[in-house]
């Protein structure tokens, strides 16, 4: 299956050429084949890491791509992981700014990780079951709205609390890319190291390190 660049919302950067889709019309499952070439049409830089998850890797965050869980159970994660630390006395007024967030947004779900030297950092998630077959096309818009929503709550929590961020902080494959879709798009972002990204699985999920 391949993607019709002319179905993917625009990320800020420069639209691909449109082309015919020459994919199935029907039903799909996403593989991690089909992130990597999202990813490549989006002009976002990746790496797989030890464990052989996607990744892509922002300044502050980054965003995985996972899938997790067999059959028709199977689960595609986009989970962000945001570095920025916050210190334990900040975590009440932390929490109550990312019930905000939650309340009035569909994407990220975010969440805090509170660490073993108490240093508290946040986790944003959102989920899509594809055991059974998803739409190209909703899969395609999902995970351009998913990372656009990451990179936005980034923005959102820096403006909420006043924090200061580095002027330089950006896409490791395109800053230009990341304040463009910051600026248009109503959602949220992550970045984290590797070991912590089954940290925070909450019960019932199946789409952490395993």
């Amino acid at each position: 299956m391949s993607i019709d660049p002319s179905s993917i919302p625009n990320f800020g950067g420069q639209q691909p050429d449109p082309q015919q889709a020459s994919g199935p019309a029907g039903p799909v499952i996403p593989d991690q084949d089909l992130v990597k070439q999202l990813l490549d049409q989006m002009e976002l830089k990746y790496v797989v890491d030890d464990e052989g998850d996607l990744a892509a890797p922002w300044e502050e965050f980054r965003t995985y791509f996972m899938f997790r869980g067999e059959g028709d159970q199977r689960v595609f994660s986009v989970r962000t992981f945001y570095d920025r630390p916050h210190s334990i006395d900040e975590k009440l007024p932390l929490l109550e700014s990312i019930d905000d967030w939650n309340r009035r947004t569909l994407w990220p779900k975010v969440y805090t990780h509170t660490h073993d030297d108490g240093t508290v950092r946040l986790i944003g998630e959102a989920q899509m079951m594809i055991g059974t077959g998803v739409s190209l096309e909703h899969f395609v818009s999902s995970t351009v709205s998913w990372v656009r929503a990451s990179i936005e709550f980034d923005k959102w929590l820096v403006e909420q609390l006043g924090l200061e961020k580095d002027a330089g902080s950006g896409s490791d494959a395109d800053a230009a890319a990341e304040a463009d879709a910051a600026d248009a798009a109503a959602e949220s972002g992550t970045e984290a190291d590797a070991s912590g990204k089954d940290a925070d699985d909450q019960p019932g999920e199946d789409t952490g390190k395993s």
